[in-house]
């Protein structure tokens, strides 16, 4: 274990308290309601329902440290969106009338390193079995 794996643990972990939480505001708030916020923006309603999951279901698995590559990226594109069709006009700071995308931004660069890095330290995907490790194993007995 070095230095990077706990930071880059920390982050995973961090990352996916704020997605569970955010989730969890969604099915608290209502998905309906949620769905009805999205459609007054021009995105499809039945949306709420999938970020609102991936947000809730994909917290939880970071924190576990399940499928973090994975989870990472669909925030990735959560995040592209809420930049894209909510924040950007606001400006990176925002503008006074609504907020800005300054930390939407650091969620989804926080994502993409865990998208290229990974993260096994103290998760439940450094107990299942890696198949590239199966593969590269196998030719070096051979």
């Amino acid at each position: 274990m070095n230095k990077q794996e706990i930071g880059t643990f920390l982050l995973r972990v961090m990352l996916g308290i704020t997605f569970l939480l955010h989730g969890l505001s969604k099915f608290q708030g209502g998905l309906d309601n949620t769905s009805g916020w999205f459609q007054s923006m021009g995105i499809p309603g039945f949306l709420a329902y999938v970020v609102g999951t991936i947000e809730l279901v994909g917290g939880l698995a970071l924190i576990l440290g399940l499928g973090t590559r994975i989870i990472s990226a669909l925030l990735i594109f959560i995040m592209a969106g809420a930049i894209v069709y909510v924040k950007f006009p606001a400006g990176f700071m925002g503008n006074g009338e609504g907020t800005g995308f300054e930390l939407d931004l650091v969620l989804m660069i926080i994502a993409l390193h865990l998208v290229l890095n990974g993260s096994r330290y103290l998760s439940i995907d450094s107990k299942l079995p890696n198949p590239k490790k199966t593969k590269n194993s196998e030719k070096i007995a051979s």
